[in-house]
């Protein structure tokens, strides 16, 4: 017999770890499917200066690790399983997880998003051989190592900043001809003598046989290539979210995310809420995942007290 409960949640990043601490705490003893990156991109980050609570920051593993703790505490059920499918054309909802399947009255989607590659050649057959899109995971091995980071954000920001720890040169390339990564960050870049910045330019190429050599970069006005030496190369240019499970069964934007009621988590299925950054395309943070993922706990409680009060 397939076992029915009140929330299932999809995702275990801060979204859906506050989704669970919420429900849990209304008693509404929720599920929570981990999925394949648990503990979402915090998991990749380095140091977290920006959660409040934390004065010296704190390690991006260790907030995850605490906030399942919490979860827990509350009699959240955090099953380490990876979602197959889902069916949202009758409720409950179906959810399985390889040979395992429940019924879900609501459904949280804190699914998240995922690093976006560059699809240039050598890029695959080098990943775990010098290409990464973890700094935090991967920079230790880079010790003395000179290094290229790829991106232009806040996140191209941090991975250059943090590798500084470890390698003797950091050098940024950007295809436009300034960052969009917020004022502080450009200026802790900026001002770090072992970061440099190649403008307007575009890998075409990643070179090495059993690991990486060099980039291959191409002038985006000029359209001339040159070659940089490298012995590693982090990928910072976005995410893409993970939506997969609901694509044609949940409204979607053009770029993949979930669209959602603002400002409620409510998505166009009544009974399934969306939290994170699997709906987040503006400001991505920990605190407004943690925020949309409080919201869609109550949105789910309030939604499950109106079903009993119609029933009767």
């Amino acid at each position: 017999m397939v076992e029915e409960r009140d929330v299932v949640i999809l995702g275990s990043g801060p979204a859906g770890y506050t989704a669970a601490l919420y429900a849990a705490r209304a008693n509404l003893r929720p599920l929570v499917l981990k999925g394949l990156e648990a503990g979402g991109q915090l998991m990749l980050t380095t140091e977290v200066e920006n959660y409040p609570g934390f004065a010296d920051g704190i390690m991006g593993p260790e907030l995850m690790d605490a906030m399942e703790k919490q979860a827990s505490r509350f009699d959240a059920e955090i099953v380490a399983q990876v979602v197959s499918r889902v069916d949202l054309s009758e409720r409950p909802f179906g959810v399985w997880a390889g040979d395992q399947g429940w019924r879900a009255r609501t459904l949280i989607l804190a699914t998240g998003a995922s690093a976006k590659w560059l699809g240039v050649p050598g890029e695959d057959r080098l990943r775990g051989r010098g290409v990464s899109a973890c700094a935090t995971c991967d920079g230790f091995f880079f010790r003395d190592r000179e290094l290229v980071v790829v991106g232009g954000g806040d996140t191209a920001m941090e991975e250059a900043t943090f590798l500084t720890r470890f390698a003797s040169k950091v050098t940024i390339v950007h295809r436009r001809g300034e960052f969009r990564a917020s004022k502080i960050m450009q200026e802790r870049v900026l001002s770090n003598p072992k970061i440099s910045v190649i403008w307007d330019s575009v890998v075409d190429e990643i070179v090495g046989d059993g690991a990486v050599r060099a980039v291959r970069l191409r002038e985006v006005t000029t359209n001339e290539v040159r070659e940089l030496v490298t012995d590693g190369v982090f990928m910072a240019i976005g995410h893409r979210p993970n939506t997969e499970l609901v694509r044609g069964q949940l409204e979607l934007t053009e770029t993949g995310y979930v669209l959602v009621q603002e400002p409620t988590t409510k998505t166009h299925v009544p009974g399934v809420f969306a939290a994170g950054d699997v709906t987040d395309v503006i400001y991505r943070q920990a605190v407004t995942a943690a925020g949309q993922g409080c919201k869609a706990a109550m949105d789910a409680e309030r939604f499950l007290e109106e079903q009993a009060h119609a029933a009767g």
